[in-house]
């Protein structure tokens, strides 16, 4: 058996740096893959706590305590058109709500509010709100104004509505 010559010795060396590059290259790759996943999650979560400390800020505490007055949905949609038909305050500090609900259904949709987060921070409460917001939507006419919303509130009746068991991807706690 003869021995390599310098030719085959450098394509080997060569080949065995490539080896090396190429792995090193896949492994920057999973690196960053992860850094991106994780910076994701982070993002979401300074958007998710920005969106929820809302809800706790005067202007949509405003509007809860306005709708707190009414005794049922009903009462709550006649208030809405009276308000709405003598353009008063009142209409603007309603919409709030429906906004804030809309807004979130909206970043949800769009993959920039996880859906396992909402669930947990909103969850029956979404479809409650929806349900009692229904009748008051419809007032506003045939267009429905808020479909992100309701579109969220079906997806989450569904999802309180699976038994409870393991989290599966499209379900995650």
């Amino acid at each position: 058996m003869a021995e390599p010559n310098w030719a085959e010795q450098v394509t080997a060396i060569a080949t065995a740096v490539g080896a090396l590059g190429l792995l090193g290259a896949i492994g920057a790759a999973l690196f960053a893959g992860q850094q991106v996943r994780e910076e994701r999650k982070t993002r979401q979560a300074h958007m998710a706590a920005d969106f929820f400390r809302r809800w706790d800020e005067d202007a949509l505490v405003e509007t809860r305590r306005l709708v707190d007055q009414f005794e049922d949905r009903w009462e709550l949609s006649d208030a809405f058109r009276r308000y709405r038909a003598a353009n008063a305050v009142e209409t603007y500090v309603i919409y709030r709500e429906l906004d804030f609900f809309e807004q979130l259904a909206a970043f949800e949709q769009q993959g920039a509010m996880d859906f396992g987060l909402i669930e947990l921070m909103l969850g029956r409460t979404l479809v409650e709100r929806w349900e009692m917001w229904k009748p008051t939507i419809d007032a506003m006419g045939p267009a429905n104004p808020y479909p992100n919303f309701e579109a969220l509130a079906a997806k989450m009746q569904s999802a309180l509505a699976e038994p409870a068991g393991p989290p599966t991807p499209s379900r995650r706690r």
